[in-house]
């Protein structure tokens, strides 16, 4: 009679730990869920149906991030920001006369701004998917505008269309030259404050 009292809480002991190691791992796993829902927004939406399950959806994010951690992602720096702010306004203007050669250009200045922020800009679907981790946000309108702009190669887009890849794609610029280099710090004279 006692061993078997001792078996049945051996028993109920062991289901009770298994049952504590089951909740753990779904609050494990709903709290990732979570912080990938959290931090990647509608792109995550998107990876899940594209992945075709929520599992394999959040593997794949889990691997942007890790191949993220690898890239050293920096500000711009001031001269820097000028410069691309200013061939960005060229390419405005030119979209009034030749909105074709301003969606390839505007695309083009997108990879340079990429590259001088330390992304690397290989083909497209790698670069929409690196760009997902630091700016969920705005990597739908550089999706939605690279679509068109490869609808129009095959002569698929009509100029209105050109335009809204403009407006994705200022989105996405000016997301990525809003952040710079801080100023540096001016030497003063005098006693410090704390």
């Amino acid at each position: 009679m006692f061993n078997a009292a001792i078996a049945i809480l051996i028993g109920i002991a062991i289901i009770i730990v298994v049952l504590i190691v089951i909740a753990f791992l779904l609050y494990q796993r709903r709290r990732r869920t979570a912080e990938l829902r959290s931090q990647f927004g509608p792109e995550y939406s998107r990876t899940v149906l594209t992945a075709g399950s929520r599992s394999r959806a959040e593997q794949e994010l889990l691997r942007r991030k890790q191949r993220a951690q690898l890239f050293n992602i920096r500000p711009l720096r001031r001269e820097e920001k000028t410069r691309f702010v200013a061939s960005w306004q060229g390419i405005q203007a030119e979209f009034v006369d030749n909105p074709t050669d301003a969606v390839a250009s505007a695309d083009g200045l997108l990879g340079e701004v990429m590259a001088a922020r330390g992304y690397p800009v290989r083909d497209f679907e790698q670069r929409s998917a690196d760009l997902s981790v630091d700016h969920p946000a705005v990597v739908q309108n550089y999706r939605a505008a690279h679509e068109i702009a490869v609808r129009h190669q095959h002569g698929e887009a009509s100029t209105e269309e050109l335009r809204q890849a403009m407006i994705h794609y200022r989105t996405l610029f000016e997301e990525l030259v809003s952040e710079t280099e801080p100023a540096p710090a001016v030497a003063t004279s005098g006693p410090q404050r704390p």
